[in-house]
């Protein structure tokens, strides 16, 4: 298809000009030596005739309202900068920043404004659907069309024939068919549609409408990174295997190292240089010892890993409280936390339990057995409730230990009874496992189990000493003095009316076996002292060969015998014929204040510290009862079993000076921590209860059963 100005200007020249055969274009000639193309625009040609546009004259038309300007004006440069911003876009939009929860400006206005949209259906023309469509259609729409252009073409040609007659262009001879064939392809690739040939019935398809087609593309910032690299840390890389060849090549050099380091000790070396080595290579043994250098830094990591390994239970140790105490009237529980055992001590009861005075989380345990047929090596284990899952310090015995106590003002001193009659006292601090004093046959040790050991006041020399009861009928007092472990007999368990004659004449007295012994809160001369016999001596230090009173307290061995911590009148006992006793030692008729029948065999008791009415017991069928006389005077307000087995025995039991928990021994080697409920600690909100407080509490429920003597009688 021609394009549309040149087809109208040969519209209009069709009358003067003569048509000429169809299908031969020619070039037309409008001036000597001008040849032009049928396919330029024809409105060059009609100013052409007359002369050469460029050889004619130039006059330039000013218009009248024109202003005049000077050069320096005219060289004045003014800069008008384009933006593609909408000028009606508002610029002030506020919306709510929700990460700094405030209302913010908007920097960012969308510029962007549609003038025209519309949706096209266009198709590619290579695609199956573009070719299904032209299948469509008929091959007579095709040669239609085909004609339409032949006829048009046909038309322009006679009309350019005409003008080169009416020019009186002659002499030109005709081009051959093959030039005429060139002339077309040139006007194919130029826009124009030339007439189809005699044996083509259809040509290419061209666009109608002049179409050119345009493009922008906006400019694309280039990418920017940035990053930072830090410098990574210094680090090296550590591997070995262990073979027991290794392990003994390790040893061999540990033992030569020692050698060399005892070598070095004896022998004195005069020269300084010698004095320099020396301490390097002390230098150097001592860095080789990785052990010991990472010892305090891997504790610190196993305590952070059982924090997190028993979080809840450290959360209910330090916030649970049991809601429903609410709704009970009197009544409560207690909550298992922390399980401790040693796999080593498992086959080894629980003989003694000990929370240590100044650091509250600290508490000591004594393994050892109670069935003098199979008896074992006993051990020394100290745990943590920071470190539930493995003992802070280890100590084996040669015997087994059964009982302990730690010293009130230096928290590191713990002395040991053992079963062979001997007793020890460990240094926390030493390294060694070793005791730093234990007693032998040689300086008076007892010739049965040691079954209790108590820590007093220095003497008068300042020497710490303790005291120990055992089952050969004596309490003796140990004193540490420098480097020995001196003994005193305090007293002799004598039993009455068993002074039998020996030979020639002498008199054999037979001693009662003594199980336990407490001294008094206020006045150390004075103690208590429980036999297997089922009585109970009041002692003094001051009489070694008699008893200040005795009461016939149980019909079996007495397990344990503790004064009240506020009250210092009041004391309690339990024993192996199930019952648990209230006394006054100052009642005359010396019977029980109050008397608690458990059913089973009472292993232990314990007066709680934060209340002179309160106490627990434990009973070999593994349960807990835990009394509260201001609450109730005839039954516990918790009975609880803590054991799972039938058959495993509870052994002690011990209250923690601060924290509302219990410890609870067992006969497997097992030591439970349970927290009391509310109802179990229950305090006067109103008032604060101090000391006099608690005697007058205790005092009213002696009142209650204290029977009037009468004056004359007594």
């Amino acid at each position: 298809m021609p394009p549309k100005g040149a087809a109208k200007k040969q519209a209009g020249q069709a009358g003067a000009g003569k048509t000429k055969q169809a299908g031969r274009p020619q070039r037309v000639s409008i001036a000597p030596g001008k040849v032009i193309k049928d396919d330029d625009d024809m409105t060059e040609v009609g100013d052409q005739v007359h002369g050469e546009e460029w050889m004619q004259t130039k006059t330039l038309i000013k218009p009248d309202d024109q202003l005049e300007l000077t050069e320096a004006e005219m060289k004045e440069e003014f800069t008008r900068i384009l933006t593609a911003n909408n000028p009606h876009a508002p610029k002030n939009i506020v919306r709510y920043n929700f990460k700094e929860k405030c209302f913010k400006q908007t920097s960012h206005v969308d510029q962007l404004a549609i003038h025209f949209s519309l949706d096209g259906n266009m198709i590619h023309k290579d695609s199956d659907e573009a070719r299904r469509q032209q299948s469509k259609q008929g091959a007579s729409e095709d040669r239609h069309s085909v004609s339409k252009h032949s006829a048009i073409s046909e038309q322009a040609i006679s009309e350019v024939d005409e003008e080169k007659k009416e020019d009186g262009e002659e002499g030109e001879a005709e081009k051959p068919e093959g030039e005429a064939e060139e002339a077309g392809e040139k006007q194919e690739e130029e826009g124009t549609t030339p007439a189809p040939g005699k044996g083509s019935e259809t040509g290419k398809l061209t666009n109608q409408f002049n179409f050119s087609e345009r493009a922008s593309q906006t400019y694309n910032n280039p990418y920017r990174e940035r990053g930072t690299a830090t410098e990574p840390p210094p680090r090296a890389n550590f591997s070995a295997t262990a073979n027991q060849w290794e392990i003994y090549d390790a040893y061999i050099e540990d033992l030569e190292r020692q050698e060399k380091a005892k070598e070095k000790k004896q022998s004195s070396l005069s020269k300084k240089d010698d004095d320099k080595n020396k301490k390097k290579v002390t230098a150097l043994e001592t860095q080789s010892d990785d052990i010991s250098r990472i010892s305090k830094a891997s504790k610190i990591v196993e305590r952070m890993v059982n924090q997190n390994t028993y979080d809840d239970i450290a959360q209910d140790f330090k916030y649970w409280e049991d809601v429903s105490d609410e709704y009970r009237d009197q009544d409560g529980t207690l909550l298992p936390l922390w399980k401790f055992s040693y796999d080593k001590a498992k086959r080894l009861a629980v003989t003694s339990l000990c929370w240590n005075p100044k650091y509250k989380d600290l508490f000591a345990v004594g393994h050892g057995s109670y069935d003098f047929v199979k008896q074992s090596p006993g051990k020394l284990l100290l745990y943590t409730l920071k470190n539930p899952s493995f003992p802070e310090c280890i100590y084996d015995t040669e015997s087994g230990v059964m009982c302990l106590d730690i010293h009130p003002e230096h928290p590191y001193l713990v002395a040991v009874g053992f079963y062979d009659g001997s007793v020890a006292v460990f240094n926390l601090t030493n390294d060694s496992t070793k005791p730093m004093y234990q007693s032998t046959a040689k300086s008076g040790k007892h010739t049965d189990p040691v079954w209790q050991i108590c820590w007093q006041k220095d003497d008068l020399d300042n020497n710490l000493n303790f005291f120990s009861i055992s089952s050969d009928g004596r309490v003796v007092q140990w004193t540490l003095v420098k480097n020995e472990l001196t003994y005193t007999d305090v007293i002799e368990l004598k039993l009455e009316d068993s002074i039998q004659e020996g030979p020639e004449g002498t008199q054999i007295t037979t001693l009662s076996c003594g199980t336990c012994f407490d001294f008094h809160k206020k006045t150390d001369y004075q103690f208590l002292v429980g036999t297997e016999e089922g009585k109970i001596h009041k002692c003094s230090k001051a009489y070694s060969s008699q008893f200040l009173d005795t009461f016939d307290a149980h019909h079996m061995a007495v397990y344990r015998v503790q004064w009240n911590y506020f009250h210092p009148n009041v004391f309690l006992s339990c024993s192996a014929d199930w019952s648990v006793k209230i006394w006054d030692h100052t009642y005359p008729k010396k019977e029980p204040m109050f008397t608690f029948d458990l059913g089973n065999s009472v292993g232990d008791v314990a007066w709680a510290p934060y209340s002179s009415t309160t106490f627990a017991a434990v009973t070999a069928d593994g349960k807990v009862h835990v009394y509260d006389l201001s609450v109730n005077k005839y039954e516990p307000i918790c009975e609880q079993a803590v054991v799972q087995k039938k058959k495993t025995k509870l052994t002690h039991i011990v209250f923690n000076p601060d924290h509302p928990i219990i410890l609870v021994g067992d006969d497997r080697g097992y030591v439970t921590s349970m927290k009391l409920s509310p109802n179990l600690r229950k305090k006067n909100p109103k008032k604060k209860e101090g000391l006099e407080e608690q005697i007058a509490k205790m005092n009213k429920l002696l009142d209650l059963v204290r029977e009037p003597i009468d004056s004359n009688k007594k």
